[in-house]
């Protein structure tokens, strides 16, 4: 008779081999940004309403470069008052160094707050594309929208954004390697802050928190980064945050769709590891009973 314990079958569990590597989690976060254009061709009227508060943002933004950079000069002379008795050669330089600096600095603020104040400026074009999007999409219909709520959020974001843009600019300044390490730093802060800024939406009609929010994005921050750092690398083409912001929108939507599958996916993973588990230190039927 043998003593061999009875166990029931195992769950089958994540096999973590096959996961995908981050090279097709970045490819298939950017391509997520590609099939919200798709949206262009479904819905262009709606659309094409979410290009007025980008068009709105950017004409602010350009207006304000061109002011300071016509008193660039200004600027460095205001800082630099210590250089007023040095020679003309040296006195030049270091206010024009102290005015391009101030320029680069506010320029690096204003590409880095650009999407939170489009959303905070079109909040009701862009709430119209992401509702029109949730239901073509179908499986969830949004309720009311709290607007206070957005707002304050936003203006967190901006906070946020502003802290980003001076860490890009601080890391820049670095010697040697502030050449490299100031884009890349930038295309990394710059790619996390826009995709946590559109998928703020979506994630609270759910009636998710910002800490539910924060888990999500971190449980997939490849695909996160994908989608962000395409979407920047977009608003760097002239024009193009103009076109690219209600297509991010809906890409958003689908991000953010996606990662809360990826969650109870790997909750019900979870959860069957464990019943296993329970299973096997389960005591086996005792010798009397066979």
């Amino acid at each position: 008779m043998s003593r061999r314990r009875d166990r029931a079958p195992r769950p089958a569990r994540v096999d973590r081999a096959r996961r995908p590597g981050i090279a097709n989690e970045l490819l298939a976060g950017a391509g997520l940004l590609w099939r919200g254009f798709g949206m262009w061709r479904r819905r262009p009227g709606v659309m094409a309403l979410g290009m007025v508060p980008a068009v709105i943002v950017a004409a602010v933004v350009i207006a304000g470069a061109v002011a300071l950079g016509a008193n660039a000069a200004g600027i460095g002379a205001w800082l630099t008052p210590f250089a007023e008795g040095w020679g003309e050669a040296e006195r030049e330089l270091v206010r024009g160094a102290a005015g391009t600096l101030v320029v680069v600095g506010l320029l690096v603020l204003a590409f880095y707050t650009f999407t939170a104040l489009t959303l905070l400026v079109g909040d009701p074009f862009y709430e119209r594309i992401w509702r029109r999007a949730e239901a073509d999409l179908g499986e969830f219909s949004p309720g009311a929208f709290g607007f206070w709520r957005s707002v304050g959020d936003s203006v967190l974001l901006v906070l946020r954004a502003i802290g980003y843009g001076l860490t890009t600019f601080a890391v820049g300044l670095i010697p040697v390697v502030g050449a490299v390490a100031g884009p890349v730093t930038g295309a990394l802060l710059g790619g996390h802050l826009i995709a946590r800024e559109l998928t703020q939406r979506p994630f609270q009609a759910r009636g998710m928190g910002r800490d539910a929010r924060r888990r999500l994005l971190r449980g997939s921050r490849a695909r996160e980064l994908g989608f962000g750092v395409m979407t920047q690398l977009t608003f760097l083409i002239p024009g193009g945050a103009i076109v690219v912001m209600p297509a991010a929108v809906v890409g958003s939507t689908l991000l953010a769709r996606e990662l809360m599958v990826r969650a109870e996916a790997r909750a019900g993973s979870a959860a069957q590891t464990q019943s296993g588990r329970a299973l096997d230190s389960a005591p086996g039927r005792s010798p009397a009973a066979d």
